[in-house]
């Protein structure tokens, strides 16, 4: 089986100790297609030891009166190469709109970042059967005006929002239905060369099933993440 991608979202999680004692345990990790998305105060310390970082967050803005937000510009300057954008944290918790995330990828793309674009369903959504229509309507949204050249600089990481941190998986049926239907939206968008993540309780037990999911590029890991001997498990299973 191919290579994944596998990315990583510590969330507002760990300690400058902790983030130490981490870079020790995940230094056989050696492969681009590992990437760490930090708490923000933290990406220094992982770009130092040569790893693929992205944001948690960007802002829509390139500069201005905007406290505590950071741009893509100041993030590329540093060597940041991607940011997580919609998140369902960020959606629910911080009331972002779809044309924030929209406006947020546009801004990430013209100042040369990847994206991966969180979309997903509730369990709520799911019970009404509404997870093909929110997948559309949040993509539609964000991609929309996308450029023919970006695509290859996006990546959208399916996380249906009732499996994250709850150890409930979608059968494995359900998830490559699902990224069937996505790259069905895309195409009527014309987006082709879009790599499509899975994100939702993935862990170092369920790793190895997950992996066979056709059509999926790769993993977007939450808690499993912040323990370097879980994460160094899953990573030895999805990229190889």
């Amino acid at each position: 089986m191919e290579s994944k991608v596998v990315v990583a979202n510590h969330k507002m999680n760990l300690t400058v100790r902790e983030i130490s004692d981490y870079l020790k345990k995940i230094s056989k990790i050696n492969n681009k297609n590992v990437i760490i998305c930090p708490t923000s105060i933290y990406a220094p310390y992982f770009l130092q030891n040569g790893y693929s970082v992205g944001l948690q967050n960007i802002s829509y803005k390139e500069k201005g009166a905007y406290t505590g937000e950071i741009s893509p510009v100041q993030a590329s300057s540093m060597g940041i190469s991607y940011a997580i954008v919609g998140h369902s944290e960020r959606r629910e918790l911080f009331d972002e709109k779809d044309y924030e995330v929209h406006a947020k990828v546009i801004n990430a793309l013209d100042n040369n970042m990847g994206v991966i674009l969180c979309v997903g369903e509730t369990d709520e959504e799911k019970d009404m059967l509404r997870t093909e229509y929110i997948l559309k309507k949040e993509i539609r949204n964000a991609l929309k005006d996308i450029k023919k050249e970006d695509e290859c600089k996006i990546m959208i990481a399916y996380e249906p929002i009732w499996s994250i941190g709850s150890g409930k998986l979608p059968k494995n049926k359900e998830i490559e239905e699902i990224v069937v239907y996505i790259k069905e939206v895309l195409k009527k968008l014309g987006l082709s060369n879009i790599r499509i993540l899975y994100g939702g309780s993935v862990n170092e037990k369920n790793i190895k099933e997950l992996k066979k999911l056709k059509g999926i590029d790769g993993f977007l890991v939450g808690g499993s993440s912040l323990d370097p001997d879980k994460f160094l498990k899953i990573v030895e299973v999805a990229v190889k």
